[in-house]
């Protein structure tokens, strides 16, 4: 097993990042840090010299101008022709803390005969009250995939394992024209690469789950302008990978909360307008008994679904209307990711 972390600027987070892969109950065999060598030289010898510290083999990638994609392609074709199907490939972020566990229930998911096996993701401090939200968020998605038991729709970026023989399939699917075309095992052309070599694993027959027990922690978006430009890269991505691939079987349920998102943000906008009018009015608010029971099962549902964070958390969730502006956040941004999509803007990482 080999671990692949791609590092940018990540010199406070990498010697955590190794120690925890080394630390793990299941060491990988051998561990590769990448470099991108479009960033200043005293960055990439910091990193350089991180990475060797803890023991870790340094490439440095040759011809990339594709961020991170291009980064991981580049470092895939040198290790995948060497490899055997069976042999598996850890891509981890270097900002991303495996907890213990990780790659040794990985492993055995990849032993079950699934071709490749993601995680859950707590995020650390830091944030204030942006951060805060980003956590509770994080709670409720790791909460939501133990209970469908590891379905998820993408496999996430952070950290994932894969079987060597499934991104080979995708490289060789590429190049006959069964997938869609691209510079190597994933689509630098994509804004969100992970969603989409998800769907190019799913379309060649490949099993995918994310175990409640595979965790780790990663960094927050640690501004409100950050978190934007961060989710609307994610929102448009996704819509994009979705249109590449059309209506499939393997596309359908992300269609379909393609549409509920739409319809939520609508219904919000009804709501907000509504109630700005009535104020604007001077009529006053009328809170029909339906809503006052509307807002305190909602109340409800955000305290039970953090709890995994503790009673404060979960109590400070049911003050309803901080969590109902994160979700009014995030609706927005779906939203101009849907005006940008449409109008065809230009695309930023």
């Amino acid at each position: 097993m080999t671990a692949l972390v791609p590092a940018y600027r990540e010199a406070d987070s990498l010697p955590q990042v190794l120690d925890a892969l080394q630390t793990q109950t299941r060491p990988a065999d051998r561990i590769i840090v990448t470099l991108d060598p479009h960033q200043d030289s005293g960055r990439t010898e910091e990193l350089e010299r991180i990475a060797q510290e803890a023991g870790a083999e340094v490439w440095h990638s040759v011809g990339n101008r594709h961020k991170k994609a291009g980064n991981l392609n580049g470092a895939l074709d040198r290790l995948l022709p060497d490899m055997a199907d069976d042999d598996s490939i850890l891509i981890q972020d270097a900002d991303t803390y495996l907890d213990p566990h990780f790659i040794e229930v990985t492993t055995r998911k990849l032993g079950q005969g699934y071709g490749a096996v993601g995680g859950n993701f707590r995020g650390r401090s830091g944030g204030r009250l942006c951060g805060v939200f980003q956590r509770n968020e994080f709670a409720r998605y790791a909460r939501d995939t133990a209970r469908k038991n590891g379905k998820v729709l993408c496999l996430t970026g952070t950290a994932c394992l894969f079987k060597a023989g499934a991104l080979k399939g995708v490289l060789a699917a590429r190049e006959s024209g069964l997938l869609p075309p691209a510079d190597g095992v994933y689509d630098t052309k994509a804004l969100t690469e992970d969603n989409e070599l998800t769907l190019a694993l799913k379309h060649l027959g490949f099993r995918i789950v994310a175990p409640a027990r595979a965790t780790m922690s990663t960094e927050v978006m640690e501004t409100w302008r950050a978190l934007a430009k961060q989710r609307l890269r994610w929102k448009r991505g996704a819509l994009e990978n979705l249109i590449g691939y059309g209506v499939t079987r393997y596309t359908a349920e992300g269609w379909v909360r393609q549409v509920v998102a739409f319809l939520g943000v609508s219904v919000s906008t009804v709501y907000v307008g509504s109630v700005l009018w009535f104020l604007a009015s001077g009529s006053g608010l009328r809170i029909a008994p339906f809503w006052i029971a509307f807002t305190a099962f909602y109340a409800i549902e955000r305290a039970i679904t953090a709890k995994s964070r503790g009673w404060r958390v979960s109590v400070a969730s049911m003050l309803v209307i901080p969590e109902w502006f994160y979700d009014l956040f995030l609706q927005g941004v779906h939203l101009r990711a849907l005006v940008d999509t449409a109008l065809q803007r230009e695309r930023n990482w």
